[in-house]
């Protein structure tokens, strides 16, 4: 049984301030504005016959984004969470583990990365099935694509002589190459680009990381025994996960092995790991620009646009990225794109919240979003989608009020059970037990107004959750995803 393994714990920051690592670029629409890049994949998935069920492996942050994102693709599956960021060769551990337990020694994986783009997806299915051929024998493959270009943010395969069934024994690997060296590699015939795709039987490929890298073997093993399940999230045990060095596939297993063979991809692929890959994927005008949402570009040339609201316009530019998002704007030049990630660290050391967390919050219900603040008081917009349900929760030190603007809710307060639509509002004294739900079919939004001494996200006594999130209680530190409103 072939098991598609998706990796959705990247943090992309290169693409800030669109991406943060509060919801990073797999959660995005960055070439379908109807989709983001974690379903893209999962659609990617159509052309490929007899899969069993997808496992995706990520952060306690971002579950329930996860969880969601898969919902509405139609997909269900285990979902591993990983403590720590501990790269793909722990990741891939744990869901070989997950495999062998649940679908025997035969089992596969398909490792896929969730923020990538691949052009044709029939394409990618004739490779897989290539791919294939060689893991029934045991071996481990990886797909490779011809380069079209001199580039420096990725790794290269030298691949060897091969059969005619397309499959070629991987010789060595280049780590993102000088420009020089890049360019001498992107115009040798036997050079390949490392895409991170691969597929492999778990089995082997825990035998192989026991040889190698028993450390991550042993330790990966510890958090699995370990972890505790709730519902369909597996929370692998922090202690020994933590432990574990970060490295990948590429360094832990498949350059040490004599069984990697590596197939060739023979279509568009881009990791989108810059602006300038995100306007190749998804393509450029007659003067070399790329717009994404609300955006007009008069007499610009070889330039990026991205706006998630406001109108952006730019006039006589040339060779310039310009990001808009509801609390920070990037202007940058494309010869300084690869800065972005260490300008977003200095940001971050200097204290700016806005290198890491959106305005907008998603949870397991639904979104808000802060729209002003001051001295004693704070107003958010809340959305909650259809059948969504707060948290049973009190304040020690603000009231509220709730004003619907759309839908219906039901709100608790203390002993009161009520019904509000459109243009109705209640009040939520200090200290009172309340909850938000949404009992409707269509989504519910409403403004609310917080007042009072102390308007901290740690304000908050939890008594009941259909999430299962964690309970908290006032002074003690918030789930990094409980931030209120919970």
């Amino acid at each position: 049984m072939l098991i598609p393994v998706l990796l959705a714990g990247g943090l992309g920051t290169r693409l800030w301030p669109a991406s943060r690592s509060s919801r990073p670029k797999q959660f995005l629409s960055l070439i379908d504005e109807d989709r983001s890049l974690l379903a893209d994949t999962l659609a990617r998935l159509a052309a490929v016959d007899e899969l069993g069920p997808v496992t995706t492996v990520g952060s306690e942050a971002h579950r329930f984004m996860i969880a969601e994102q898969m919902q509405q693709a139609g997909h269900s599956g285990p979902i591993l969470l990983e403590p720590a960021p501990r790269g793909t060769a722990a990741a891939a551990a744990a869901a070989a583990l997950l495999a062998l337990e649940h679908y025997g020694d035969d089992a596969e994986l398909l490792l896929l990365p969730t923020d990538h783009a691949v052009a044709d997806g029939q394409a990618f299915a004739r490779a897989l099935e290539r791919a294939r051929g060689a893991t029934r024998d045991g071996q481990l493959a990886l797909f490779g694509v011809r380069p079209d270009r001199p580039e420096t943010g990725y790794g290269y395969i030298r691949a060897g002589a091969g059969p005619a069934d397309g499959l070629r024994h991987v010789d060595a690997f280049v780590e993102k190459p000088a420009p020089e060296q890049a360019a001498a590699l992107a115009a040798a015939p036997d050079h390949f680009w490392n895409s991170g795709m691969f597929v492999f039987r778990a089995r082997d490929y825990l035998e192989l990381l026991a040889d190698y890298a028993p450390d991550i073997h042993t330790g990966v093993a510890q958090a699995y025994a370990e972890s505790s399940r709730d519902i369909d999230f597996i929370r692998l045990a922090a202690e020994p996960f933590e432990t574990l060095p970060a490295n990948s596939i590429d360094y832990a297993v498949m350059e040490r092995t004599d069984r990697a063979v590596m197939v060739e991809l023979a279509t568009g692929w881009s990791d989108l790991g810059s602006w300038s890959a995100v306007a190749r994927a998804r393509g450029r005008d007659a003067r070399g620009n790329t717009a994404i949402g609300d955006c007009w570009l008069e007499d610009s040339d070889d330039t990026v646009a991205y706006s998630e609201g406001r109108l952006v316009v730019t006039l006589g530019i040339a060779n310039q990225i310009v990001i808009e998002t509801a609390d920070a704007l990037l202007v940058a030049d494309r010869s300084r794109e690869q800065d972005i990630k260490h300008l977003v660290a200095r940001l971050e050391a200097a204290g700016r919240c806005e290198a890491t967390e959106h305005r907008k919050a998603y949870r397991p219900w639904g979104s808000y979003q802060q729209i002003a603040a001051g001295p004693r008081y704070q107003v958010k917009h809340i959305r909650v989608t259809p059948g969504g349900r707060l948290s049973l929760q009190s304040h020690h030190h603000r009231a509220e009020h709730w004003v619907v603007v759309r839908g219906t809710a039901r709100v608790t307060r203390d002993d009161d059970v009520m019904l509000l639509s459109e243009n109705q509002s209640t009040y939520l004294p200090l200290g009172s037990v309340h909850r938000l739900e949404n009992p409707g079919k269509v989504d519910l939004d409403l403004i609310e107004v917080q007042s009072g001494s102390y308007l901290g996200e740690d304000d908050i006594v939890r008594y009941d959750d259909v999430y299962g999130r964690a309970d908290d209680t006032v002074g003690d530190a918030p789930d990094p995803d409980d931030s209120a409103p919970a």
